[in-house]
């Protein structure tokens, strides 16, 4: 006898469509939850510093420019901006502060094309010059419009002279569009000067320490620590010092001496750089932090008493015994009006290694190893 074929029952099978509906469903889903998974993070936004603008993913150069007022001309600053493809910190690298420092300027030269803005997280505003009347006039320290230091005057002022003016740029289109800056400095076209840089404890806590990740991150091997920067925002006077003031983490840097323009110094500022983009984060690769560097605790620039002719008696890098000589000056008649020796046993940092000098002026700077104590502060 032949057996009926047994009816299916709704209630306990799927029909091969439902299947089929449900399956594409799933699929569906997981496509949209990889295209989530691998979609980039958000677009950088676009920077904007004076009149320039860098949309994301590109280098973008112009000019700040530094109004006239009455009879004091005014000047530009040339600045870059690499704009990074993905969000990430703000970093001010400015050069040229004092335009007789060469090694700082021409680094910038080269890593405003040598960093590529689609492999970069954030963005860096590159100021190439930042001081153009003294790097056209080839001055040491001063301007030769007003006679200043432009590393004296921040946070400068909009109805100053000259350099007050270009402070008061620097700090408005530069430092407040910044989370990070690094001062790019070298020896003075009239200093001997072994590299250092300073970790300037002014500031809040934590941007003191953030401050000395940077000196750290930057990988030269004799960091100054410095206690001495003024804590008001009104009156700074230091470039790095009006961001530490304002909360954003700075070192300053040197590189370089004598006006001159070696490899070795430019590279060190270059390796420096990659070093501090690899710790913020903006790039994967660069240079590891300096493990073991020579901590700098007590340290004294010694000024000129006199005017005349400087005799150096030391090397930059020679450590010396309390009351060694440092250099003497003498008339323009060879008659010696001053000696001056190190108030205490340290290393000589830099030693001015030209002959004018004038009263009140810088002849050498010397430093000693810092205790246990000063590191952790």
């Amino acid at each position: 006898m032949r057996q009926r074929p047994t009816k299916a029952r709704p209630s306990h099978a799927t029909p091969v469509g439902a299947r089929a509906i449900r399956a594409g469903a799933v699929a569906g889903v997981m496509l949209i939850l990889a295209s989530v998974l691998t979609r980039p993070a958000a677009a950088q936004a676009p920077l904007t510093v004076g009149g320039v603008t860098a949309q994301p993913g590109t280098t973008v150069s112009g000019e700040l420019q530094v109004p006239a007022r009455g009879a004091d001309a005014g000047t530009t600053i040339p600045i870059s901006i690499v704009n990074g493809s993905r969000p990430g910190p703000v970093l001010a690298l400015v050069a040229g502060v004092h335009g007789y420092e060469y090694p700082p300027i021409l680094a910038l030269q080269r890593l405003r094309t040598a960093i590529d803005p689609k492999d970069l997280a954030g963005a860096i505003i590159m100021v190439h010059v930042a001081n153009m009347p003294s790097f056209l006039a080839r001055t040491v320290y001063y301007s030769p419009v007003d006679r200043k230091n432009l590393n004296r005057v921040f946070p400068g002022r909009a109805d100053g002279t000259l350099s007050d003016r270009i402070a008061d740029v620097l700090t408005r289109e530069i430092i407040d569009r910044s989370g990070y800056l690094v001062d790019l400095h070298c020896g003075d076209g009239n200093e001997s000067l072994r590299p250092y840089l300073y970790w300037e404890t002014t500031g809040a806590p934590g941007v003191a320490e953030a401050g000395r990740q940077l000196a750290l991150a930057f990988g030269m091997d004799h960091i100054v620590i410095d206690t001495s920067r003024p804590t008001d925002p009104k009156a700074a006077l230091y470039l790095s010092n009006t961001a530490i003031t304002r909360g954003k983490p700075a070192t300053t840097i040197e590189s370089g001496a004598l006006g001159q323009t070696d490899e070795e110094s430019i590279t060190r500022i270059e390796r420096g750089v990659a070093g501090i983009l690899r710790h913020l984060k903006m790039r994967e690769t660069g240079p590891v932090a300096v493990d073991h560097p020579v901590w700098i605790g007590r340290n004294q620039v010694l000024n000129a008493g006199a005017t005349g002719i400087l005799y150096p008696a030391v090397e930059r890098g020679q450590t010396v015994a309390e009351g060694a000589l440092i250099a003497r000056i003498t008339d323009f008649h060879g008659r010696t009006l001053e000696e001056i020796r190190a108030p205490f046993a340290g290393e000589v940092l830099y030693v001015v290694a030209t002959p004018p000098i004038t009263k009140g002026e810088p002849v050498g700077f010397i430093g000693e190893r810092a205790k246990p104590e000063e590191i952790k502060r």
